[in-house]
């Protein structure tokens, strides 16, 4: 049985590719934030190991590694930070909120590869969740968009650095979740799609045989009607 970590794995598209994976028959050390909420979503399902903490937070890091044990195939760092909401302009940004999202998006996600390195078998994936806000200049969204285009970046440099490993950022398109809403108070987003549109995009790069590389779900695997 093959042993994956997938942050923020209580909600959204994290909860919707863990359970995709188990499906598969990967045992799965999953984190998020809220714990309750992640205990809940969990509760009974064999094949799933809940860790509930902060990814920014060391001492949780180290328990995750430590859950997952030896060799680990799988690391999704897809647990992500918006900042503050209604999304601020870059002129008025918080710099200490600033800082709390880069240590997010950006920092924890590199951390959790730093342990998980020792244990990730020949071939293992390392899949970065990014966003379209990392290329595109969406008002708002400098705080988010720019930890996602540093962490596209460190993405692309681990992959040149770990050539025996498969390292992917994915964008996953709009999805319809609690994220997503936030970025949007008030507004109707039930037109987006629903998380469990991009998980087949995500599968092939984690059960493909795709090289490294920065990819959008929906054009790996298109949702068919």
């Amino acid at each position: 049985m093959p042993t994956g970590i997938v942050t923020g794995a209580s909600r959204g598209l994290g909860l919707a590719l863990t359970r995709a994976l188990v499906e598969r028959g990967w045992r799965i050390v999953a984190d998020a934030r809220g714990r309750s909420d992640l205990e809940r979503a969990w509760a009974g399902v064999a094949g799933v190991v809940t860790v509930g903490g902060d990814v920014a937070d060391p001492d949780h890091r180290r328990a995750l590694v430590e859950a997952a044990g030896d060799p680990i195939e799988l690391l999704v760092n897809n647990a992500s930070l918006l900042g503050p909401s209604p999304l601020p302009p870059l002129a008025e940004y918080p710099l200490d909120e600033l800082r709390r999202v880069i240590d997010v998006n950006v920092t924890a996600p590199l951390a959790l590869v730093q342990l998980a390195l020792p244990r990730l078998a020949r071939g293992a994936r390392i899949v970065n969740v990014t966003s379209d806000a990392a290329v595109e200049a969406y008002e708002g969204w400098g705080g988010y968009g720019s930890s996602k285009a540093a962490l596209e970046q460190m993405t692309s440099i681990l992959a040149a650095e770990q050539p025996e490993l498969r390292v992917y950022t994915v964008d996953p398109g709009d999805m319809r979740t609690q994220m997503h809403q936030e970025a949007f108070p008030g507004e109707d987003i039930s037109d987006r799609p629903p998380p469990e549109d991009s998980v087949p995009g995500l599968l092939e790069l984690i059960e493909g045989d795709l090289p490294s590389g920065r990819y959008k779900a929906h054009e790996l695997a298109p949702v068919r009607a």
